[in-house]
């Protein structure tokens, strides 16, 4: 670790025995909006302590294992800092083995993905203008996909639906070569007698049919009658698109939707920018691995790592928090050895866990993103987090990537005219049964805090709990825990 050790073993010495100091008995003003909200007390976990050291102020069940929705981004991003480094990177390549001769290539052109979490088409596209830029025009061979930088390739097939939206972004599964996140974009609307629907994503030979029907809805309300476009795949593996549903009158907007094979969906996209960069190509897509004799024509380098935490905690953003977790893992050496990227990075966050001197115990991660019916954590290990990484070398970085409350990301619109308002950086969480947040406070005399709170319940009325987590960060924020 780059940081004061002496500090850091001092600190946690507190805090892994903070019950010992701390009290438990909740705040009053938390104990009202607990009874308001009709939760029991022993549904809420808590820890409040000194963000840099010192023992807690509360400790409310803070040893036991709550599942944390998507606060256990904080775990995955700041442990990929300190492993990574905030100038980490992603490799995206394209690479031969044949010559290119006067802009033909008669061979196989290799696409070997190295986990970029964010290959928008936009930039997927830049690296196909930087292949023609080299002359390269016509490809008579097939595309070959390299997926091999995570294991298994294809995590997606055949993986359970988490819950009732499988076509949602949020529930995107990531491999190495994500592009768009697999995302398609429907561009809809609609005048009194006619609805247009089209292909915002660039595609190519995927066609539409449009069998929506108009209804008399408010346009706020046009997620009632639409439905997720059906996938028909004919004998000859052509793909077409079928909507159905209907949408409202005088409306406009564009659905997000993962609902293409992979394979199709990189095909129909490369397809569609090669052509419109006046390329020609007549081969087909295919699953493989890059052989050790091809050259490189292109590579391509993602943002950097601290670049992407912004994205990934001020937005909750489930793919690229997976994709930060299974690169733990590929990185490690030991994706390989156990043909498992996922369990990889489980054993490397238990490595470092031991090199910190944290106890693991009760911790279950499924995929490092919160998005997880199994995931579980105590408080008092997340707060331990939140300390390391605010003793630091990379405290700005890590920091910076939490939503500011009342001003941005998952908090921008909590606690506005609070004494919280712009004092804190809280990554939230949010389940059926689950709500959670977790971050640093800062009181009115300028003395940061860690706060870490779980509300669990066995149905959705943890949905209730946001006004007793909004309290604690209050309580925190308007220096009464120093009163």
């Amino acid at each position: 670790m780059r940081f004061n050790s002496a500090l850091t073993l001092l600190a946690f010495g507190f805090v892994l025995h903070s019950h010992s100091f701390a009290q438990s008995k909740l705040p009053s003003s938390v104990e009202a909006q607990l009874k308001k909200a009709e939760l029991s007390a022993s549904s809420l976990s808590v820890i409040a302590m000194p963000a840099s050291q010192g023992a807690a102020i509360l400790n409310h069940q803070a040893d036991r294992a709550f599942a944390p929705a998507s606060t256990m981004k904080l775990l995955t991003t700041f442990i990929a800092l300190d492993k990574l480094g905030p100038a980490y990177k992603w490799k995206t390549q394209f690479l031969v083995e044949d010559a290119i001769q006067d802009g033909v290539l008669n061979g196989k052109l290799y696409l070997r993905g190295g986990g970029d979490p964010n290959l928008s088409f936009e930039k997927f596209g830049l690296m196909l203008r930087a292949l023609r830029q080299t002359g390269l025009r016509q490809l008579n061979g097939d595309l070959i996909l390299d997926r091999q930088f995570f294991q298994p390739n294809r995590p997606e097939i055949g993986a359970p639906a988490f819950d009732e939206n499988p076509d949602a972004y949020y529930n995107v599964i990531p491999d190495a070569l994500l592009i768009h996140s697999n995302i398609t974009a429907f561009m809809i609307d609609s005048s009194n007698d006619k609805i247009n629907l089209r292909l915002a994503t660039p595609m190519d030979g995927i066609p539409l049919r449009n069998q929506l029907k108009l209804n008399n809805r408010p346009c706020n309300e046009w997620k009632t009658g639409w439905q997720s476009p059906q996938v028909v795949v004919n004998a000859e593996a052509e793909v077409e698109l079928v909507a159905n549903g209907s949408f409202p009158k005088n409306c406009q907007t564009i659905a997000y939707l993962n609902i293409l094979d992979r394979n199709a969906y990189i095909a129909s996209m490369f397809k569609a920018l090669w052509t419109e960069l006046g390329g020609e190509w007549t081969g087909k897509v295919q699953d493989g691995v890059t052989p050790s004799t091809a050259s490189l024509l292109h590579e391509r380098q993602s943002e950097t790592l601290a670049d992407t935490l912004r994205i990934i905690n001020k937005f909750s953003d489930n793919a690229m928090a997976r994709i930060t977790f299974l690169t733990l893992g590929a990185e490690s050496g030991l994706s390989k050895q156990l043909g498992d990227s996922n369990q990889a990075a489980n054993a490397e966050i238990r490595n470092w866990f031991a090199k910190n001197k944290l106890n693991d115990q009760g911790l279950i991660i499924e995929n490092g993103s919160g998005l997880s019916r199994i995931d579980r954590i105590s408080a008092t290990q997340l707060a331990s987090i939140l300390r390391l990484a605010n003793n630091s070398f990379w405290q700005a970085e890590f920091a910076s990537s939490l939503p500011i409350v009342a001003l941005d990301g998952s908090m921008r619109n909590r606690l506005k005219a609070s004494a919280a308002e712009g004092r804190a950086r809280i990554k939230t969480g949010t389940l059926r049964n689950v709500m959670a947040v977790a971050g640093y406070v800062r009181d009115p005399n300028q003395q940061d805090w860690i706060l870490v709170a779980f509300i669990n319940t066995e149905d959705a009325s943890a949905m209730r709990g946001k006004a007793v987590l909004d309290e604690l960060i209050n309580w925190l924020a308007s220096g009464r825990a120093s009163n």
